[in-house]
């Protein structure tokens, strides 16, 4: 009876306690982490940001600060940060120092705040192509666009992002004129209201907005995401595939295994290595590559070209899956193309090289007559004598001379039979016979 009045007691206690307000202990302590974003923006960074903003998220962060110092870059990037920015429901600083330049300014736009440092540079926002001229007008329209919307949304007056990517657009009242893309000054964005103050350094930004108290987390670069970040730049795309199509063309041009396949293979695994940690390729594009290879080594050993095509067509396929931006990746295969083709040319016809790869699975042994190879013996013997028709020749028949009976030809006309011919041409197993006329045979009785 006792026990069991013991073990009422727990039941009996959790019931009481239900009676109580529940109490809950939190942590007061507040967290901000702190997310670089440096150099050129290109693909490579947006899984970096992706990852850092995750890492905030899962540690129920108070504020993320982006400390930014950027010269600009590509706009696919840019697009697909700043739709990681503004999609965290965490708030997100913007601290410029020192720039914030062209893809820079429209990331900063999709943050909550922007302060900037006081030798800060905010803006020259115009979308330029790879000669440095101003994009098309599609590409144009659909970037200003983009700087509009991220100004309203952050409650910001559109026409100072639209000038920044604009050269028509100017602001006499900040001494911009046409022709310019505008780039604001700290105080200048200050007076705009495009940035919610100046500081001197990141301590001065914790203690403006509040966090000097704050556990302060900085996330950066692992050696993975700086390797990403580098071979996915637009201007590295075309190099590493260059490098890597040279180094097996003149793979193929050496005996054996040397350093120009080491090279050109290292670089092409380098560019599926690069997009495969920035989060633009997956297994598949790396395993589509690799059939592409055993396909063009198996075209070596098929007769039909199915295999090389397939294969050629496999790995072009798996490097556009793997690149992301399809006009980068169309440009960069082309280029690579036509200086493979250059150099292909300039190896055989200028330098004579031929491709050693081949001699081991081509046969070039000839067996012509100066090799002591006689495929019919001619018989030069005959030509001079004479001899009987046994057949009709139209024009082939066969001819008995002495006690050996010959096939032959005419020269092009009818021989009747038992009509004396005589043989004028020997060329391997044709023999040729010519009609004797009356003044032949007058001759040869002489």
């Amino acid at each position: 009876m006792i026990r069991k009045k013991i073990l009422l007691l727990p039941f009996l206690f959790s019931i009481l306690l239900s009676f109580f307000p529940a109490v809950s202990y939190a942590n007061d302590q507040q967290l901000v982490y702190i997310v670089p974003i440096k150099d050129t923006v290109e693909m490579g960074l947006s899984e970096f940001i992706n990852r850092a903003v995750e890492t905030a998220e899962e540690k129920q962060a108070d504020v993320i600060i982006f400390e930014m110092d950027t010269p600009g870059g590509s706009v696919d990037a840019a697009v697909s940060i700043g739709k990681i920015i503004s999609g965290t429901n965490l708030k997100t600083v913007t601290y410029i120092n020192q720039d914030a330049i062209s893809a820079g300014s429209f990331l900063a736009l999709n943050t909550d705040e922007i302060y900037m440092d006081g030798r800060g540079r905010f803006g020259a926002a115009g979308v330029i192509d790879s000669q440095g001229n101003t994009a098309g007008e599609k590409a144009q329209s659909y970037w200003l666009s983009a700087m509009r919307g991220a100004a309203e949304k952050s409650g910001k007056n559109p026409r100072y992002a639209m000038a920044m990517a604009d050269k028509s657009i100017a602001i006499p009242e900040l001494g911009d004129d046409e022709d310019k893309f505008l780039t604001l000054t700290a105080a200048e964005s200050l007076e705009v209201e495009y940035s919610n103050g100046t500081v001197s350094s990141l301590d001065d930004l914790l203690k403006t907005i509040g966090m000097e108290d704050a556990t302060v987390e900085r996330m950066d670069e692992s050696f993975a995401d700086k390797v990403a970040r580098f071979v996915t730049n637009p201007i590295i795309i075309p190099i590493l595939l260059t490098i890597g199509a040279l180094g097996l063309i003149f793979e193929l041009f050496s005996p054996g295994f040397g350093i120009a396949g080491f090279v050109g293979i290292s670089s092409l695994l380098l560019f599926f290595y690069g997009h495969l940690v920035s989060g633009l390729a997956g297994y598949e594009s790396i395993i589509l590559f690799v059939a592409g290879l055993v396909l063009v080594f198996l075209e070596f050993f098929i007769v039909g070209g199915i295999a090389g095509i397939l294969g050629i067509a496999a790995i072009i396929g798996s490097v556009f899956l793997a690149g992301g931006n399809v006009y980068h990746i169309a440009l960069s295969v082309l280029i690579a193309v036509a200086v493979s083709i250059i150099a292909t040319i300039l190896l055989v016809k200028v330098f004579g090289r031929k491709m050693k790869f081949f001699k081991k699975i081509v046969l070039r042994d000839s067996t012509s007559t100066e090799e002591g190879y006689v495929s019919n013996k001619t018989r030069n013997d005959l030509v001079g004598k004479t001899g009987v028709t046994m057949t009709a020749l139209r024009p082939s028949g066969t001819v008995l001379i002495g006690d050996e009976r010959i096939d032959v030809v005419s020269e092009g006309n009818f021989v009747g039979k038992d009509v004396k011919v005589s043989i004028v041409k020997a060329e391997g197993s044709r023999i040729v016979v010519r009609e004797l006329t009356d003044i032949d045979l007058h001759k040869e009785d002489k």
